[in-house]
């Protein structure tokens, strides 16, 4: 297998690299896997820990906020190790984690917040998708800066007061439905 260094890791995650990916994957993965399988995790929890670790470097990638000062392992490791203690609290549970110290460093910036973001977006996102197919064109319109005159000619609506009416409903829907999920209150 062909090894590569933080800067080619890095790089290959911004270019959504398949290779590289695939590398990150199987050269960091098992030890994630070991890591929250032995702190009352399953693989399915390492598998999701993992996922939204790697979506988290690169959102900090695209905002350009991505700094590391240690090894890749060490990094994704540590927002791994940052990502399962917050699992771990949501589910109550309190363990002292079996891990040794050297193998992760404190993150200062904002990387919690990051995984907030991803975890509320995901909930957005689910719940997005379930909305009618006019709902979702209405709203993704509405994102785009469309002026409701040109939405009511595309959307085939008698005027942009019932376009604007229309992204009301819809929106208030999607916030609902959001709301009335039990993870919302965890994410506030």
């Amino acid at each position: 297998m062909t090894e590569y260094n933080v800067e080619e890791i890095i790089e290959g995650i911004r270019q959504n690299d398949v290779v590289r990916l695939d590398y990150v994957y199987k050269k960091f993965y098992p030890q994630i896997k070991f890591f929250v399988t032995s702190n009352s995790g399953d693989e399915d929890d390492a598998q999701d820990i993992f996922q939204e670790a790697i979506v988290i470097i690169f959102n900090k990638l695209k905002q350009n906020q991505l700094q590391i000062s240690c090894t890749f392992k060490t990094y994704l490791y540590s927002v791994c190790r940052l990502l399962w203690l917050k699992q771990l609290e949501k589910r109550k549970i309190k363990n002292e984690l079996s891990i040794e110290k050297n193998d992760y460093i404190e993150l200062t910036d904002k990387t919690e917040e990051l995984g907030d973001r991803t975890e509320r977006f995901g909930l957005y996102q689910e719940y997005f998708k379930k909305l009618s197919e006019d709902c979702r064109k209405v709203l993704e319109m509405s994102l785009e800066k469309i002026p409701y005159k040109k939405i009511a000619v595309i959307m085939g609506y008698k005027s942009d007061k019932y376009a604007k009416k229309r992204k009301y409903q819809c929106k208030e829907k999607l916030i609902n439905s959001i709301k009335s999920d039990p993870k919302f209150k965890e994410l506030l």
